[in-house]
């Protein structure tokens, strides 16, 4: 019989499962922007106390991703234009900076995923989904940056990532006309990685693709508000309180 020891995965801790499952219903919009954390209810569902579900939400609150208000408790957070656009700026300067740090580490299996994960996004352009289109994107970025070896820089654009849960949909939705254009930014980016260009070339690639979503975004922001202003009710950026029920006892972090 072997001696080898053998190694497995220590269990996540309570808190750790309570933040992976308030933060995948974030960004899966079940929590949408203004979505009221009820500990209570999510402890009970999570078949554990309020103490692990109130740490996960505070880490979730200094990511961004959450909000709390005295008397009101623990709310997905919201996102206004301003915001929306500091985020996008940095996390353009962020992205550019992982991907380029991450491409020497590249394979070329890894840009073949990337490429595979693109034509899915291109066989939605007939019949656009936005929600789909813009999940396919996070992986096709994902896939570029995430072999990035500066852990900081990485942490940077997971938290920008993170903070839009609820208007990535938006983006594509009320701008589809960027879709095709993002789809044939992305095999140029590729491009530039597999054949070795220099890093700031492929930085300056990325931050401009970014970019370009945001200014796309905010121009078909500016024709609905000058054409239809009395859309302003469905402003893309308003949240919802999805739970208004009250729960004083087990709603706030105290």
């Amino acid at each position: 019989m072997s001696d080898t020891a053998v190694h497995t995965a220590p269990t996540p801790s309570k808190s750790e499962q309570a933040y992976a499952y308030i933060r995948q219903r974030i960004l899966d919009h079940r929590y949408s922007p203004g979505f009221r954390l009820v500990l209570g209810s999510i402890a009970t569902d999570l078949d554990m106390s309020v103490v692990p579900v109130r740490e996960a939400i505070r880490r979730l609150e200094a990511e961004g991703s959450v909000t709390f208000e005295r008397n009101v408790g623990a709310r997905v957070a919201l996102v206004d234009e301003t915001e929306y656009v500091h985020i996008m700026q940095t996390l353009g300067l962020v992205e550019g900076a992982a991907t380029s740090l991450a491409a020497p580490h590249l394979t070329d299996a890894d840009l073949d995923t990337a490429l595979e994960i693109n034509e899915g996004m291109r066989r939605l352009l007939d019949d656009f989904d936005p929600h789909e289109f813009t999940r396919l994107n996070h992986r096709f970025h994902s896939v570029l940056f995430e072999r990035c070896p500066n852990p900081t820089i990485l942490e940077l654009v997971h938290q920008g990532w993170h903070r839009l849960p609820g208007v990535r949909d938006t983006t594509f939705a009320l701008v589809p006309e960027r879709a095709p254009h993002s789809v044939e930014e992305h095999i140029g980016l590729v491009d530039l990685i597999r054949s070795g260009a220099e890093p700031l070339e492929i930085e300056l690639a990325a931050r401009g693709h970014r970019w370009r979503t945001l200014d796309a975004f905010l121009a078909a922001r500016r024709r609905r508000a000058v054409d239809a202003p009395e859309t302003a009710n469905t402003d893309p950026f308003a949240g919802t309180d999805s739970d208004a029920t009250a729960d004083t006892d087990s709603g706030g972090l105290q």
